[in-house]
């Protein structure tokens, strides 16, 4: 399998687990406020969404495993990050409405960019 499509999957399996832990800790986080945190963590532990965040984390994890068997660790995950920060802030906008800046997309793609020259093959 090509190692790009593998870093795809071990991201997408990040964003999915961030966008949806973020949903997860909206509606106890009331539990940290009136309870305290071992309650907290006690509501987290039990969450079906928290769960499932960590179960999506831990297959991009496994994943990873075969991206660092078949390619260099510092492009690999310059690769990642560069996937990861504009598909990160396009699922935050889509999940909930969060907005960036015409400048801050403009650092996104430059940063993109720096990624593309730095696993381009120039002989």
């Amino acid at each position: 399998m090509h190692v790009i499509f593998l870093i795809l999957i071990t991201t997408l399996c990040t964003i999915g687990s961030q966008i949806i832990l973020k949903g997860a800790v909206g509606p106890i986080v009331q539990v940290f406020r009136e309870e305290g945190i071992l309650q907290f963590l006690f509501a987290a532990a039990t969450s079906p969404k928290v769960i499932a965040a960590l179960a999506l984390q831990a297959m991009g994890f496994l994943t990873w495993f075969f991206v660092l068997a078949q390619s260099k660790l510092s492009t690999a995950f310059a690769t990642s990050g560069a996937f990861f920060y504009i598909l990160m802030a396009a699922a935050s906008w889509y999940a909930y409405g969060e907005r960036l800046t015409p400048l801050q997309w403009l650092a996104l793609m430059l940063i993109s960019g720096g990624v593309f020259l730095l696993n381009a093959k120039i002989s």
